[in-house]
């Protein structure tokens, strides 16, 4: 008898509902806030800059958007590539459409996102990340899990020391090759901020973490992730304590909440990853528990249509209230909520349309 498809699990769409929200906050402030932080990488900041604490935790509490997204991304990709097994689809069939997939996300940060975030500029942000990592899968997911594992912790933990030896054997500046894989960079028009090889990192973490919960369960994969949380909460707290290696040259100032917090994402240090996949394990283990339902599920099943227009409505707003970079934390938290409000019908509906087309175009997005 065929293997029965995998149930989807609400409590993955949960947390990712609760990611866009926070995104939305972030890309609010980007949008009206004229007094937004940005000094989350060694290049963005020097040693005495002012970090007003409610600019900076505004900022800071949106930092765990982007690894919960692409850790949920290669956690639905586990699902997806089991449930597609299941019902009989060819496993070439399966690679065609993670493949081009991968490649469409990729391509909406060129195309689409760019023009919005920064006019005039070719971007590539998360969603570049998330489709590389989608296509690189294709092969990946052929591995054991433990083969993966290890794979994603060399990534994360030896981060910091390839990124040095590539920027040293560039001559201190990074070629367009290392900035897209590892190191980001600008080059004219092009910015890399977020490059492929440590997010993929923690995709594949998101993928072993799927693999696990198909095969243990719900209750299981919880206790996993509580003694995971734990354990790179406490290697945030000693790589901040030591203020060396795995933050990226972003060290403390002082011992200062703020500055104890104050890590690198740009590119992802030890201490960032270790930081927020650390509350994202703890926050899942407690969601795992537990049945849920409501809005954030609705927007978690459509956080890329979500994501797709979220950015655009904002900026438009903004231009046609005069308030572009002119506003302060008021506006950007005001914003943010009446974009969630009035994205949250559409993002509805988009759901409805994608669970009756189930093989349609919607499946990309």
């Amino acid at each position: 008898m065929a293997d029965q498809p995998p149930r989807r699990v609400l409590a993955l769409d949960w947390l990712r509902g609760t990611v866009m929200v926070l995104m939305a906050v972030d890309h609010a402030s980007g949008t009206f806030n004229a007094g937004r932080l940005v000094t989350d990488a060694a290049f963005l900041y020097q040693p005495g800059m002012p970090l007003p604490a409610a600019q900076f935790f505004t900022r800071w509490m949106t930092h765990v958007c982007a690894p919960a997204f692409v850790f949920l991304a290669g956690a639905a990709l586990a699902l997806s590539v089991a449930k597609q097994s299941a019902r009989g689809d060819p496993p070439g069939a399966i690679d065609r459409f993670i493949l081009t997939r991968g490649l469409f996300i990729v391509a909406l940060d060129p195309l689409w996102m760019s023009w919005m975030f920064a006019p005039g500029q070719v971007l590539l942000q998360v969603l570049y990340a998330i489709g590389g990592g989608l296509a690189a899968m294709v092969p990946l997911r052929r591995l054991r899990e433990r083969t993966l594992l290890v794979m994603a912790l060399v990534l994360i933990f030896g981060g910091e020391a390839l990124t040095g030896a590539a920027l040293a054997l560039t001559g201190g500046a990074p070629t367009l090759p290392t900035a897209l894989l590892l190191t980001g960079g600008q080059f004219s028009r092009l910015i890399v901020a977020y490059p492929l090889l440590p997010w993929l990192a923690i995709m594949l973490l998101g993928w072993c973490f799927g693999r696990f919960l198909l095969a243990a369960g719900p209750t299981r994969a919880a206790r996993l992730l509580v003694v995971v949380g734990v354990a790179a909460l406490a290697l945030f707290v000693a790589l901040r304590g030591l203020n060396g290696y795995g933050n990226m040259r972003l060290a403390r100032d002082d011992g200062s909440l703020v500055q104890w917090l104050h890590v690198s994402k740009y590119p992802p240090s030890l201490s960032y990853v270790a930081l927020e996949l650390g509350l994202v394990a703890l926050g899942l283990s407690v969601v795992l528990r537990r049945a849920w339902g409501g809005p954030l599920v609705v927007l978690g099943q459509a956080a890329l249509f979500f994501y797709l227009l979220h950015a655009h409505l904002l900026t438009l707003a903004a231009r046609a209230l005069g308030l572009a970079h002119r506003g302060g934390l008021a506006a950007t938290y005001i914003s943010a909520a009446v974009v969630v409000a009035l994205l949250y019908p559409l993002c509805d509906r988009y759901r409805g349309y994608k669970r009756a087309h189930p093989d349609g175009w919607a499946r990309y997005v």
